[in-house]
C-alpha cells in the first residue's frame, strides 16, 4: 500500500511542479507582451499565470507538509493540511488576481485603442501549446486514477481528495479558456480600433479567475471538515467486508479522508455465531488485508463486532 500511495504522491508532485514551471515562464512572456503593447487582456493573463505559479508553490508546500509523519498530537498525520492549503491559495492568489483583471479591464474599456499586436499574438500561442502540455499531462494522470478505480474521469474528478489534481485541472482548463478570450479581445480591438473588447477581455478573464477560485474552496472546505468517500465506493467496502465466511454483516459504516492519498475506515461487523475470538481476531486481519489490497489509499481499518442485542439496540 505505501508504495503505491507514495507513487501517487510523487505524480501529483510532479504534476504540480511541472505546471509551476510553466506557468511562471508564461507568466514573464505575459507581461512583457502586456507592457509592450498596451493590452489590459495581456497584463491580465500575465496575473492570471502569477496566481496559478503561486497556487502552485503553495500545493506543492500542501504535499511536503501532509507527507509528515503522524505523532502524538496527530496521530492520523497531516494529510488534511493539503486542504487547507488549497483554500487559502484559492482565497488570495485567485481571488486577487481575479478583482486585478477585472478592475484592470474597466478602467481599459475607455482608453485610446492600442496597435501592434503581433508580439501579444505570438506570446499566445506559444502560451497555449505550453499550457496544452501541462494539461495533457493532467489529463494522464486523471485516466490513470479513474481507471485505477474502475471509474469515469470526470466523476473522479468531481470527488476525488486529490486537491491537487483537482487544482492544477481547473488552473489549466481556465488557463487555455483565458488565452482563446484574451486572443479574441486582441483580435476585435485591432478590427474595430475600439479599446472595449480588449478591456472586456480582461474583465471575463478576471471573472474567469473568481470562479476558479470558488470551485477550489467549495471542494476543499468540504475535505477540510470531513467528507466520507462516495456511496459507490462505500458499498464496494461493505460488499468486500461482508464476502468474508465469518462475516454475516456489517452494521454502522464510517469513511473518513485523513488526506488526498487516505482513507479511514471503521465499521461495526457482526461475526458468526459459532465463531470464536481467535477466528474472529483471524477473520479481521484478513478483512483489513484485503481491504487495504484493493483499495491502496485506505490506511486505517476499524472493526469492532457487535452482536443481534447490539443492532437492536441501534435500530
Amino acid at each position: 500500500m505505501g508504495d503505491e500511495t507514495g507513487a501517487v504522491k510523487s505524480e501529483s508532485v510532479i504534476t504540480v511542479v511541472v505546471a509551476a514551471l510553466m506557468n511562471l515562464a508564461i507568466a514573464v512572456a505575459k507581461l512583457v507582451a502586456g507592457l509592450l503593447s498596451g493590452s489590459a487582456a495581456m497584463v491580465s493573463e500575465a496575473a492570471h499565470s502569477a496566481a496559478d505559479t503561486v497556487t502552485q508553490i503553495m500545493l506543492y508546500a500542501a504535499l511536503r507538509n501532509s507527507a509528515r509523519p503522524a505523532d502524538e498530537v496527530h496521530p492520523f498525520g497531516y494529510g488534511r493540511t493539503a486542504y487547507l492549503w488549497a483554500v487559502l491559495a484559492a482565497a488570495c492568489t485567485f481571488v486577487a488576481g481575479g478583482l486585478f483583471s477585472i478592475t484592470h479591464g474597466v478602467h481599459s474599456m475607455s482608453e485610446e485603442a492600442e496597435t501592434g499586436f503581433l508580439v501579444s499574438y505570438i506570446v499566445l500561442a506559444i502560451a497555449f501549446v505550453l499550457e496544452g502540455v501541462s494539461f495533457l499531462r493532467t489529463i494522464r494522470q486523471l485516466r490513470s486514477e479513474s481507471s485505477r478505480w474502475s471509474t469515469r474521469p470526470l466523476r473522479l474528478l468531481r470527488v476525488t481528495p486529490d486537491t491537487t489534481l483537482k487544482a492544477v485541472f481547473l488552473e489549466d482548463s481556465a488557463a487555455l479558456i483565458g488565452l482563446l478570450l484574451a486572443a479574441l479581445g486582441l483580435a476585435l480591438t485591432e478590427i474595430t480600433g475600439n479599446a472595449f473588447f480588449d478591456g472586456a477581455a480582461s474583465v471575463l478573464i478576471g471573472v474567469l479567475l473568481l470562479i476558479v477560485a470558488v470551485s477550489l474552496g467549495r471542494a476543499n472546505i468540504s475535505l477540510l471538515v470531513g467528507r466520507s468517500v462516495p456511496p459507490r465506493l462505500r458499498e464496494v467496502i461493505r460488499a468486500e467486508l461482508e464476502a468474508h465466511d465469518d462475516i454475516t454483516g456489517v452494521g454502522e459504516l464510517l469513511t473518513l479522508y485523513l488526506g488526498p492519498t487516505e482513507v479511514l475506515v471503521a465499521a461495526r461487523v457482526d461475526f458468526r455465531d459459532a465463531a470464536g475470538g481467535a477466528a474472529i481476531e483471524r477473520t479481521g486481519r484478513s478483512a483489513e488485508a484485503r481491504l487495504r489490497e484493493r483499495f491502496p489509499s485506505i490506511r486505517y481499518v476499524f472493526l469492532s463486532p457487535y452482536g443481534p442485542s447490539d443492532g437492536d439496540r441501534d435500530g
